[in-house]
């Protein structure tokens, strides 16, 4: 009777394997790159943010002959009356604002509709009820600790009161829309650092 052959991988071509899976493995890391796929994410949640905002504002800005930017009474505005204001989506800051700008920077309740969240606006009361369910927060959000700075991820409000406009300004932080695709650079505003939108894009520095 003749004995069957046991056939099977020698060493050597199971270490052959395992170094080109390697290989590959390294390859497609490289070409996917987590990290700035991350980062992409983020900036696009950003855009999508603010321009959810845009629209928001602008429904307040023509659901009333008299509509209030601040929740007061335009006073905190810039050309207001009173101080004038850039509001954060975190607090904590203590300088770095935008120039003749203080800062007030909610954290409980900073997603809130009701004119006490991080834009002190009564989105609520709107007579059709408010576009927004929450006040949307930056997704790194970064937590204020000493001077606000270009790359802190955080975002930032400012209005003006005469003519009444408003602008919302964040940071991006992927290459695809900072180099690439360069949004800061396309979006009209006179910042070169910051994805800005609003209805007047010079309002803060």
């Amino acid at each position: 009777m003749k004995k069957q052959s046991k056939t099977g991988f020698t060493l050597l071509e199971l270490l052959i394997v395992i170094a080109i899976i390697a290989i590959l493995s390294v390859i497609l890391i490289i070409v996917i790159n987590p990290a700035e796929t991350l980062k992409k994410s983020r900036d696009v949640q950003r855009m999508s943010d603010l321009n959810t905002l845009k629209t928001a504002l602008g429904l307040v800005m023509t659901s009333s002959s008299t509509p209030y930017l601040d929740g007061i009474a335009n006073d905190t505005c810039a050309g207001g009356g009173g101080t004038k204001t850039e509001y954060l989506s975190q607090t904590g800051y203590t300088s770095g604002f935008a120039t003749g700008f203080t800062a007030f920077g909610a954290t409980a309740g900073a997603a809130t509709v009701d004119g006490t969240g991080w834009i002190p606006v009564g989105f609520s009361s709107l007579s059709g009820g408010s576009p927004l369910s929450n006040l949307p927060l930056d997704p790194i959000n970064t937590a204020g600790a000493g001077a606000l700075a270009n790359a802190s991820f955080v975002y930032r409000y400012t209005c003006q009161k005469s003519p009444l406009t408003f602008e919302i300004d964040v940071p991006l932080e992927s290459t695809a829309y900072t180099v690439d695709d360069n949004k800061l650079a396309k979006d009209g505003g006179n910042s070169a650092n910051l994805y800005e939108v609003g209805t007047s894009l010079t309002i803060q520095d």
